[in-house]
């Protein structure tokens, strides 16, 4: 069974709102009995401030009305919904992995010419500019830069690196263009 947010919080303010028992707050709260007694007799949880379920939508009045009447129901958690399915906007690259980037960025161009520049943006959190002085030789480190593989580089997610390559894949197919091959296993490791 999930458990409230906050469940301290959510016995704390159960405690000081309602006329449940310390059995069915436990249960709600995945406490121990006990410790709902000791929240109550100020022994344990001092301090912290009671977080309203009702009001936060993990429970209704109703529910806790209808539990109050009768101390052999037990509360219901409403469902939450989803958090957070896809991130929007750019991708956020740790300081500590931004000297790999243009490594990636140089793999992804010679592996996955098919790309768009959109898509290795995506992947990659890079601008279309960098992509471009990575591809005509004029960035800064382009001495430097070894193409390696943004998966092994933690860069960017396998799954991701798949879907794009597919979608990249299939423009190709409506365009009447053939896919190029994939490239070979033995790519280049960290």
């Amino acid at each position: 069974m999930s458990l409230p947010l906050m469940p301290k919080a959510t016995a704390v303010w159960l405690i000081d709102k309602t006329g449940l028992t310390f059995e069915q707050i436990a249960e709600f709260c995945g406490m121990h009995p006990l410790e709902v007694q000791a929240i109550a007799d100020g022994e344990v949880a001092q301090g912290i401030n009671g977080y309203d379920p009702v009001a936060n939508k993990q429970i209704t009045a109703e529910d806790i009305t209808r539990c109050e009447a009768d101390p052999s129901r037990r509360l219901k958690l409403l469902p939450q919904p989803e958090m957070h399915k896809k991130q929007k906007g750019g991708r956020y690259t740790p300081v500590a992995k931004r000297n790999d980037r243009p490594d990636a960025i140089l793999f992804l161009l010679r592996s996955y010419p098919h790309l768009t520049d959109a898509q290795i943006i995506k992947l990659l959190g890079t601008t279309k500019d960098t992509i471009q002085k990575i591809r005509d030789r004029s960035h800064w480190n382009s001495a430097n830069i070894k193409p390696r593989d943004p998966v092994i580089l933690g860069l960017c997610k396998q799954a991701d690196l798949n879907d794009a390559v597919s979608a990249a894949n299939d423009r190709l197919t409506r365009e009447g263009l053939t896919p190029p091959p994939p490239p070979s296993s033995s790519t280049e490791a960290a």
